[in-house]
C-alpha cells in the first residue's frame, strides 16, 4: 500500500480494489478482532484512498476492473508474478485497454529469475538482500528487520512510477514496472558490495561500530530501556564531547589522540562514555551534547515518537476522523512542499465503502444493475 500512499499524498485520486475472501494483511491484525474495518494499522496506510469490493474469482468483476483501467494512470500490485496474468489483469491484458497505462508490479524477487516464483514478506527480503548478515552483534545471528524494508520497497515504487509519469509525458507512452522487493533493500549494501569488489572482504556484523568513527554507538542511560545514540566524526566533534561530559582530560589521554586510536581503543571509550550517560536521562544527555555540536539522540519508542515536541510541531502527527474508530492519529506527508502542499483529505476507507461511487458515479452503472452484482456475489 505505500507508493499508493505516498502517490495520494501528493493528490493521486486511489482507488483500492480489495475482496472479503481475501483481506488486506493490514484489516487482519489483532486489533481488527471481528472487524475488517477496526484497524488504526490499515488507517495509517490507507489515508484519502477509496474502497470498491470486487470478487475477481467472477469475469465480470474482472471487467470491471478492465473500464476502471481505462480511465486510470496507474495500476499497483504486489502478488506473485503470474497470478495477475491469471485474473486476466497482467500488463499485456490491461495495455491493450490502456496503452498508456504504468503498471507497478512489486514481488519478491522480480519477475524473471530462478526465484522469481518463491513468496516473500520483509524478513524474506531482509535475508536475501544481504542487509540482514550485515546488521546485529558479531557474536549473535543476523538481525532481521520487518516493517521499515516494506515502506522502503514501496518508496522504490513510487519514485519508479513518478520517473514512468514523466515520461508518459514527453512520449505519450506507459510502462510496466517490475519492482524487486530484494534487490530494492540490496541498494542499501552498496559499501559491502564495493568493499569486496575493490578489498576481497566481506562485511560482518559489528554492532554499532562504525569503522571510521568513535565513539559511535547506543548507550545506556538513567530509566528502564533508556539509550542513547552518540556519533563523534572528527576531531572537533571528540573535544566537543569531552567538554560537554565534563572530562577535558579525555583529550589528553593518549589512548584517544586521533581517529584512529579511539577506535583501536573503543572498548574502553565505550566504557568512559557510558559511565556518565547512565547518571543523565536520553533528553539531557542528548540535549547538553548537542549543545557542544556532538551528534547525539535518545532512541525512541512509539511513546516517545507521539509525545515528541520537535515532530508535534513540524506537524508530523495528524488527526484524522475515522467512522468506526473516532479521531486516530496518523503520520503525516513526509515532505513539505512550499508551493503543493501534501495532503490527507480522508481517513482510510472502510471495505467497499465507494462501490456505489465507484460503479454508479464513475463507471455509470444503473444502481439496480449493482445491486444485482451484489445478489451475484461479483460485488460484494
Amino acid at each position: 500500500p505505500f507508493p499508493s500512499l505516498l502517490c495520494g499524498f501528493l493528490g493521486a485520486q486511489v482507488i483500492k480494489v480489495e475482496s472479503w475472501a481475501q483481506l488486506d494483511a493490514a484489516r487482519r491484525t489483532p486489533y481488527a478482532r471481528d472487524n475488517p474495518d477496526n484497524s488504526p494499522a490499515f488507517n495509517s496506510i490507507n489515508v484519502n484512498k477509496l474502497s470498491v469490493q470486487l470478487n475477481l474469482k467472477e469475469p465480470k468483476a474482472v471487467t470491471l476492473v478492465h473500464r476502471l483501467t481505462a480511465i486510470s494512470d496507474v495500476v499497483v500490485e504486489n502478488m506473485r508474478p503470474g497470478v495477475m496474468d491469471r485474473l486476466g489483469l497482467g500488463y499485456q491484458q490491461l495495455s491493450r485497454i490502456n496503452s498508456g497505462i504504468i503498471m507497478a508490479s512489486i514481488s519478491a524477487a522480480g519477475s524473471a529469475g530462478p526465484e522469481s516464483s518463491y513468496p516473500g514478506y520483509a524478513p524474506a527480503f531482509n535475508a536475501l538482500s544481504g542487509l540482514g548478515h550485515m546488521t546485529g552483534y558479531a557474536d549473535g545471528p543476523p538481525g532481521e528487520l520487518h516493517d521499515s524494508l516494506d515502506a522502503r520497497v514501496g518508496s522504490t515504487a513510487a519514485f519508479a512510477i513518478l520517473s514512468a509519469l514523466f515520461h508518459r509525458l514527453r512520449t505519450g507512452r506507459g510502462q510496466l514496472i517490475d519492482v524487486s522487493s530484494r534487490e530494492s533493500i540490496t541498494m542499501a549494501c552498496a559499501e559491502a558490495l564495493m568493499d569486496y569488489t575493490m578489498n576481497g572482504r566481506v562485511t560482518h556484523r559489528r554492532g554499532n561500530q562504525e569503522e571510521a568513527m568513535s565513539p559511535h554507538g547506543c548507550y545506556r542511560c538513567e530509566g528502564e530501556d533508556a539509550w542513547l545514540t552518540v556519533a563523534v566524526g572528527n576531531q572537533q566533534d571528540w573535544e566537543g564531547l569531552c567538554r560537554a561530559t565534563g572530562h577535558p582530560e579525555w583529550m589528553l589521554d593518549p589512548r584517544f589522540a586521533d581517529t584512529l586510536l579511539r577506535y583501536t581503543n573503543r572498548d574502553a571509550l565505550d566504557g568512559l562514555l557510558e559511565s556518565w550517560t547512565q547518571q543523565h536521562s536520553p533528553e539531557l544527555a542528548a540535549v547538553t551534547l548537542q549543545g557542544y555540536g556532538v551528534a547525539a539522540a535518545p532512541s525512541m519508542s512509539g511513546r516517545d515518537l507521539l509525545k515528541d515536541p520537535h515532530l508535534g510541531a513540524r506537524g508530523v502527527w495528524q488527526e484524522v476522523e475515522h467512522p468506526i474508530m473516532g479521531v486516530q492519529l496518523v503520520p503525516g506527508p513526509p515532505w513539505r512542499l512550499s508551493e503543493t502542499p501534501a495532503t490527507i483529505r480522508s481517513p482510510g476507507p472502510l471495505l467497499g465503502q465507494q462501490n456505489h461511487w465507484t460503479l454508479v458515479e464513475l463507471l455509470g452503472e444503473p444502481p439496480e444493475q449493482v445491486e444485482k452484482w451484489v445478489e451475484q456475489g461479483i460485488v460484494y
